[in-house]
């Protein structure tokens, strides 16, 4: 759960996440929408992929990535146990 809450702490990753929540897209189609480099967005992906909040899978030459809405979930689930 550390791994989720490090990967959400961050406006960047947490925009990854609104993209990928409108469609799947490879990294450079993620790139594009940020003024970052390349292996700035590598390096958000990778801490997204660590805490499962997005998988991927290879298509060709590109690997396209994709929310994983069952964390997303998971962690609702747990948040709501809060709720009184």
């Amino acid at each position: 759960m550390n791994a989720i809450f490090k990967a959400l702490n961050d406006v960047t990753r947490r925009e990854i996440l609104e993209l990928l929540k409108v469609k799947d897209l490879s990294a450079g189609e993620i790139a594009d929408h940020f003024n970052i480099s390349k292996p700035s967005i590598s390096h958000h992906l990778d801490i997204l992929k660590r805490a499962d909040l997005i998988i991927f899978e290879k298509n060709g030459q590109f690997i396209i990535y994709s929310l994983n809405a069952t964390v997303m979930e998971d962690v609702l689930q747990w948040i709501l146990t809060f709720k009184k």
